[in-house]
């Protein structure tokens, strides 16, 4: 009987397997058409009601050097070879920010880690290394394991791996110029601008499938479980009238999320239960959750974000989509006029495809909304050539 049981799963993987491979080619006609369409659309950023609020960023000094990152990527583009750098230099206000896709079949820009040499490799992680806090490099390497695991498991090579991720460069390392860079691929996206010693590190995409390796190269792996209890902690916190405001529906779909690929200009008004209504210890565990997100960045750019986000915590809102059980499957969304975040539970689609969400599949969003995605609002201020083609400052 297990026997059976074996082949009859060896069968339902070669089947998605055939399956997919015959539709890949219709698929990602599609998602190129889709990624067309919205980079062609004039930049704005998400909003409540489709009209960006002003007057919510501006340029200013931090305090906190920018100095080792341009030194990291400095080093990574001095480490690849010519053909490499043409593929991954890109000019600062070049619509390749707006290109990332977190599918696993989408064609990316860039150099890919599945090219380079272990010395490139180190020196695009030390990229990685200045950029991110130890938590987020932690992350973010975990991730890339994690797509090694659901390779073995989908026994598919050629859509998942622990290497496929590219990165690319926009404008040119500098202390005073703007410049950023990119890390794209299956469930890791990273945005990273830098203007003077300013960052702004979205949109950031994070998730996983599965969230953790129970076999394989990379058995122990798991990713994802902060966002997921320090979440369900937060809602169980709140009582049955704060709970009853908080929920959008008590329904979880297969997948909620909303400001994905190709989302920059989501219209999102607010929902769920505003943090005014919140008491103090509910209001610390939100602060708490924000942070297990913006603390993906250098602890002292996470710091100056987390400031912001507590000037205007008492515009914050809290939803909730799902079970709160211990083993519940949800959505919830965190939202204010200067950062959005979502969590969610997907539903599986490999190695074989359901129809309903599961904890060992996760999407995590976090955009800057009002336009400072990739920092435009902020760059319009200045006379910097630093938007989108289309949206550049005056």
């Amino acid at each position: 009987m297990k026997k059976l049981r074996v082949s009859i799963l060896s069968f339902a993987v070669l089947f998605v397997g055939y399956e997919l491979a015959w539709t890949q080619g219709d698929r990602i006609s599609a998602f190129r058409e889709q990624e067309r369409r919205a980079v062609a659309e004039p930049f704005k950023g998400v909003t409540t009601n489709g009209k960006v609020v002003p007057g919510l960023f501006k340029i200013q000094s931090t305090g906190v050097t920018t100095k080792p990152v341009r030194t990291a990527a400095d080093a990574f583009l001095a480490g690849i070879n010519d053909e490499q750098r043409k593929k991954t230099l890109f000019p600062v206000d070049d619509d390749e920010w707006r290109k990332w896709d977190n599918r696993s079949f989408s064609l990316r820009q860039g150099v890919g880690f599945n090219e380079m040499t272990a010395a490139q490799r180190e020196l695009a992680f030390a990229l990685l290394r200045a950029s991110l806090s130890a938590k987020g490099l932690q992350k973010t390497s975990d991730i890339m394991k994690l797509n090694g695991t659901l390779a073995e498991l989908a026994n598919n090579f050629d859509e998942y791996g622990r290497w496929s991720y590219w990165i690319t460069v926009m404008g040119t390392p500098s202390d005073s110029e703007p410049w950023g860079w990119q890390l794209d691929g299956h469930h890791a996206i990273i945005n990273y601008f830098v203007l003077g010693d300013q960052v702004v590190m979205t949109p950031t995409f994070m998730g996983s499938e599965p969230v953790r390796a129970e076999a394989g190269a990379f058995r122990g792996t798991i990713v994802m479980q902060d966002e997921q209890n320090k979440g369900l902690r937060l809602f169980n916190a709140l009582d049955k009238g704060q709970q009853a405001k908080a929920v959008i529906r008590s329904s979880k779909g297969a997948t909620d999320n909303l400001a994905q690929a190709y989302e920059d200009n989501l219209v999102l008004d607010y929902a769920g239960i505003p943090v005014s209504q919140l008491n103090p210890r509910q209001q610390d565990l939100l602060l708490d959750l924000i942070a297990e997100y913006v603390g993906n960045m250098k602890e002292g750019h996470a710091k100056v974000r987390m400031e912001e986000v507590r000037w205007h915590l008492s515009r914050t809102y809290f939803a909730w989509i799902g079970s709160a059980a211990p083993d519940g499957v949800f959505y919830y969304r965190i939202q204010s006029p200067v950062i959005l975040i979502e969590f969610d539970h997907q539903n599986r689609v490999a190695p074989v495809r359901t129809d309903t969400a599961s904890r060992d599949h996760i999407h995590t969003v976090v955009r800057t909304p009002n336009g400072n995605d990739y920092a435009r609002t902020c760059c319009a201020s200045t006379t910097r050539s630093c938007g989108t083609k289309g949206r550049l400052s005056q």
